[in-house]
């Protein structure tokens, strides 16, 4: 059984049920047979960096980066001392322009991590230099699971959802309950159409504020 904290109870019937027991099968071929990302002791540190009860913010991410070294089971983020993937670089210009907080040297985004911001992306594994190779396994049943029980389960989280494969997830979310954000995708290949300017991460804490919630320190230096 893997251990998960106190996500351990809400995931239990997800881990029960014989669709994710479709996906280990296939992950114990893929692992044995090719290089896939993150290692697999990484796959779920969504959780394990985001306890169940501290959940404020879901920022969603597609897969894993598919490159040597890159992946460590946090959507955008790199391992420390790893060069930051284009979208990253756009999104901590973002930051910058919108908080006033330099880029830090390491892409780690841990921190926002620990903050209650979980970085889950929608499939949680990837075969080496093969985008969305694992998006069709069955990790996007797994993870619309995850994001229909937070909608459900909680009050008042900031769902931020950028780009085409993550807005479409906002069907499974409460919009009474929730702050649903939505524009382009970091990557440069489109943030220029409404990423850039966006302000999600000042509009995060205004309404996290405005219901009571301590707002996310977004500073990574």
């Amino acid at each position: 059984m893997i251990d998960l904290g106190d996500w351990n109870e809400p995931l239990a019937p997800l881990f029960a049920d014989e669709r994710y027991q479709k996906i280990r099968d296939f992950l114990k071929h893929e692992y044995s047979h090719c290089i896939v990302y993150p290692d697999m002791y990484d796959i779920f540190n969504c959780f394990r960096f985001t306890p169940y009860s501290e959940v404020k913010v879901v920022l969603l991410g597609q897969d894993p980066y598919h490159n040597e070294g890159q992946a460590h089971g946090l959507c955008f983020s790199v391992k420390d001392g790893v060069p930051k993937p284009p979208s990253l670089e756009n999104m901590l210009k973002e930051l910058k322009s919108d908080l006033g907080f330099s880029a830090p040297v390491s892409g780690n985004l841990t921190k926002w991590a620990k903050e209650g911001v979980l970085l889950m992306n929608t499939a949680l594994t990837v075969r080496e230099h093969q985008a969305n190779s694992h998006a069709n396994c069955g990790w996007s049943w797994f993870t619309d699971s995850v994001i229909s029980l937070l909608s459900k389960q909680k009050e008042h989280l900031v769902f931020i959802l950028w780009g085409g494969n993550a807005r479409r997830k906002a069907s499974l979310i409460d919009r009474r309950k929730h702050m649903i954000l939505e524009c382009a995708h970091p990557s440069p290949l489109s943030a220029y159409n409404g990423f850039f300017g966006c302000r999600h991460y000042s509009k995060t804490n205004e309404y996290l504020k405005s219901v009571g919630k301590t707002p996310i320190n977004w500073n990574l230096n």
